[in-house]
């Protein structure tokens, strides 16, 4: 067990953990931070979003000073390894210590933003640090499109400087962000009885790392529907491929690490099919090795049952549109060395109800660099012959480079740890550029811990670096 200097933020996050949060299911964690607010004495306010607000008055001396806000989301991303069963509504996250590192047992932690909600929940329990007034912000459905703080009530905040604690890497600020928008293609088709002479058999692509569709997209992670899709398109090209069914991908803001199918091919073709698979596969572990990738695995096992498919022009329309819709980084910050500046993310490929549905997420700080990439990925679509929908725009955060909360942070960061802070724009997306569209007076700045893993069962957070981060809060409350 790893004995930590700031028990009082593990405390909180233990029990967070036990509760489930998914996105748009936030019911149980909201009811727990109204009664953790009654049975600590606090005031707590819910708005019609869901959001939660609990405030704690000025310490005894402090009443001089502007509040502040702390923020952090409610919801987490929920992946788990194959094979692992959780019920994430009702099942606790099992958690592990792994030297300095805490983590789970085949599941996303929840640190992502648990460990936020944990630093805010310590300091609004603590009665020892000297705070101003204090706001703290509990926001919904962060991660499937930033509902929370899209909708949030009206004048709800009095603060001027909000500190957002859903960052990812200790020792770093943030002061700005990309934007996003959603590109949906939907393809309604019938199925046909199989004719008689076809081979059934399942594709599946495993052991890929996956990672968050920002932070990870410039580090040439495998996509699993790209990669099952391009195995299927040499296959076609061969001897003709029909779909049954095909799966990949599971959020919109992950690289996909999983996917399946089960596809026909005439049965002279068996042999084709079986060879084309090895040398894939083949072709997969060198391309990989060496990388984060190393473990991606592809299989091929025969499919007892036959089942109604695709017809060939849908199949063959299904594969084009995997291999063409763009994935990955588009164009890089010209401003900012090593900052992407525009990615898409081919996020998830799934049939329901005779409908083929492509998911995917477009990030850039500009409004112009989500139009071209989500109109390259809506082409593809059109093309496919899908109704296209666009939707879950939001805005980036234009960095503010005299902001003062910046300023007095990186002097408290300095004053601690005898070094100053990398000062920085990320990729990824956070909730600060949605609330400077009805908060447009805030002052912002976005801290937390180091985490690995982000989005995916492999996510951890650093124990001492959690630790020094509440430290750094601590101070900047007490000092701004």
């Amino acid at each position: 067990m790893y004995n930590s200097k700031a028990p009082e933020i593990w405390a909180e996050f233990d029990k967070i953990t036990k509760i489930g949060r998914p996105s748009k299911k936030e019911g149980k964690i909201r009811e727990y931070l109204i009664n953790w607010a009654k049975e600590h004495g606090l005031e707590s306010e819910t708005d019609e979003a869901g959001n939660v607000i609990i405030r704690k008055k000025a310490a005894e001396g402090q009443n001089g000073r502007a509040p502040i806000a702390l923020q952090a989301h409610m919801d987490m991303v929920c992946e788990k390894d194959e094979g692992v069963s959780h019920d994430w509504e009702n099942d606790p996250i099992k958690t592990k210590i792994e030297g300095e590192w805490l983590t789970a047992e085949g599941t996303t932690l929840g640190a992502d933003d648990g460990i936020g909600m944990a630093m805010a929940l310590a300091i609004l329990k603590s009665d020892t640090v000297k705070n101003s007034e204090l706001e703290c912000l509990f926001t919904v459905d962060e991660e499937t499109g930033l509902y929370g703080a899209t909708n949030i009530k009206e004048g709800w905040l009095k603060a001027k400087t909000l500190i957002n604690l859903d960052s990812e890497e200790e020792g770093e600020f943030c002061i700005g962000c990309a934007g996003g928008r959603d590109t949906i293609g939907e393809l309604k088709f019938e199925t046909e009885e199989p004719s008689d002479g076809l081979y059934f058999f399942s594709v599946t692509v495993s052991g890929l790392v996956g990672g968050h569709s920002g932070e990870d997209i410039n580090k040439s992670r495998g996509n699993s529907i790209k990669i099952i899709g391009e195995y299927l398109n040499r296959l076609n090209e061969q001897c003709g491929v029909r779909i049954a069914h095909i799966k990949g991908g599971n959020l919109r803001n992950a690289i996909p690490r999983y996917a399946e199918a089960v596809v026909a091919v005439p049965f002279s073709q068996k042999e084709t099919a079986i060879v084309a698979a090895n040398i894939f596969g083949a072709e997969l572990q060198k391309t990989y090795d060496g990388t984060d990738d190393k473990d991606v695995d592809m299989k091929i096992e025969s499919h007892a049952e036959k089942e109604r498919v695709m017809s060939k022009e849908i199949s063959d329309r299904l594969i084009k549109a995997i291999m063409d819709c763009p994935h990955g980084v588009i164009e890089m910050s010209k401003e900012i060395p090593g900052l992407v500046d525009t990615s898409t993310n081919l996020a998830a490929v799934s049939i329901k109800d005779s409908t083929i549905i492509i998911e995917t997420s477009q990030r850039s700080p500009s409004e112009s660099g989500k139009e071209k990439a989500s109109k390259a990925v809506g082409k593809v679509l059109d093309e496919m012959g899908a109704k296209t929908t666009y939707g879950k725009d939001y805005p980036g955060w234009e960095p503010n480079f005299k902001s003062d909360i910046v300023k007095k942070c990186c002097d408290s960061y300095k004053k601690l740890y005898g070094k100053s802070p990398i000062v920085k724009v990320i990729h990824a997306g956070l909730e600060c550029g949605v609330f400077l569209r009805k908060y447009p007076d805030l002052d912002m700045i976005s801290f937390g811990p180091t985490l690995e893993g982000v989005h995916s069962p492999s996510e951890k957070v650093n124990i001492p670096s959690a630790d020094r981060t509440y430290e750094l809060l601590i101070d900047i409350i007490e000092n701004v």
